[in-house]
């Protein structure tokens, strides 16, 4: 008969972190702890320029001009 437990042996932590510069030192604190067997920073995909485009559309980072007389004024100062 297999023994069964339904006590998991290994659990999983995710800590989201704002400033990108503490993660060595959190690696480094959370690696000094007992138990913990690995630590795992996952790369971030950089976006597309579909992508930024998309959500400067939806955070409202546009610009109208009525021509393009009206850009060309604008971007010459």
């Amino acid at each position: 008969m297999a023994n069964v437990s339904s006590v998991p042996t290994e659990a999983q932590l995710i800590v989201s972190v704002e400033d990108v510069s503490l993660l060595k030192d959190l690696k480094k604190a959370i690696s000094m702890m007992r138990g913990v067997t690995k630590i795992t920073v996952p790369s971030r995909r950089r976006m597309s320029s579909y992508e930024r485009s998309l959500r400067d559309l939806d955070e409202g980072r546009v610009y109208k001009y009525d021509s393009l007389d009206d850009l060309i004024k604008e971007i010459e100062g």
